[in-house]
């Protein structure tokens, strides 16, 4: 998983996932715009198009709110099976997070089939080096960013607080984080998974897979997480959530757990949205934030 190489799509299972992305993607792009305003809500300032990585042409946004200073800043993953997005169609997560009182920070990153695996996880770890590094300019606290997403984006921002590898390669480790939050997120591949033809072609069959999963790489020394799911997800399992946070607190991590009743995989994502009501994400995660103001810096085994 290491080089930075165009990733392997074995057989006709990458050839059906090239061929739908470009459908696919245009239909969320429709559903996501119906999402997001034209403008910023009162108290909020939007800075786009922030280059974080010339050499792969990666640019970021964020979302500030007013006055800001010292705020707990959130670096932002989107999902998409790591095949598709962009990080305009999340600027409802966005302006949910700068209204209350968080920076929030929503990067791209490169995508399968243009990359394997290595690709967008050192995409993600330059994106969040590049917020520490920048945080008093946007008003934020060095030592607050946490990161956080939703499916995909969970397993990358779960994958970045677990393996040290990822944060080692921009100078930083885990504990570096003041936490990691992650919704409906991928953290183990379940054995139903694994005639998925998707993650197939994203993470193939070898032990690249393996080391691909968070719940692999837990070492007891991780930032604090919060896990959201919700009970009615058919996209990806529950079970990952519950898994994850058991092997957690296992090896002594603190790892909060909130199972929504009748709410789906989009639902805990959507909960963000300008309409949103139940589950209580929004409500959850700000308590999460506001009790893990900064990270540790602790030494882990």
């Amino acid at each position: 998983m290491r080089a930075s190489t165009p990733a392997r799509i074995p057989g006709p299972a990458g050839w059906l996932l090239v061929l739908a992305l470009p459908l696919l993607a245009a239909c969320q792009a429709v559903q996501f715009a119906a999402l997001n305003t034209s403008r910023a809500p009162p108290g909020v300032g939007w800075r786009h198009d922030i280059v974080f990585d010339s050499v792969n042409g990666l640019a970021l946004d964020a979302y500030v709110p007013a006055r800001a200073a010292h705020a707990p800043i959130v670096v932002f993953f989107y999902g998409g099976d790591w095949t598709h997005g962009e990080r305009g169609w999340y600027r409802f997560v966005g302006d949910a997070l700068a209204e209350r009182g968080l920076v929030a920070v929503i990067p791209d990153y490169r995508k399968v089939p243009d990359v394997a695996p290595d690709g967008f996880m050192s995409d993600a770890a330059r994106a969040v080096a590049w917020t520490r590094a920048h945080a008093t300019e946007l008003g934020g606290d060095p030592d607050g960013v946490f990161v956080m997403g939703h499916s995909a984006g969970g397993h990358i921002a779960a994958l970045l607080a677990t393996d040290p590898r990822w944060l080692g390669d921009v100078g930083l480790v885990p504990r570096d984080l003041a936490g990691c939050i992650g919704l409906a997120g991928v953290y183990l591949f379940l054995p139903a998974d694994s005639d998925d033809d998707d993650m197939l072609a994203v993470f193939g069959h070898d032990d690249g897979r393996q080391e691909a999963m968070p719940l692999n790489a837990i070492r007891g020394a991780e930032p604090p997480m919060l896990l959201l799911h919700g009970r009615d997800d058919d996209e990806v399992d529950p079970a990952n959530s519950r898994l994850f946070a058991q092997a957690l607190r296992a090896h002594g991590d603190e790892a909060e757990l909130r199972l929504y009743p009748e709410a789906d995989h989009g639902q805990v994502l959507f909960a963000l949205s300008p309409h949103r009501g139940a589950p209580p994400v929004l409500d959850d995660v700000l308590a999460f934030v506001h009790a893990h103001p900064q990270a540790t810096h602790e030494t882990g085994p």
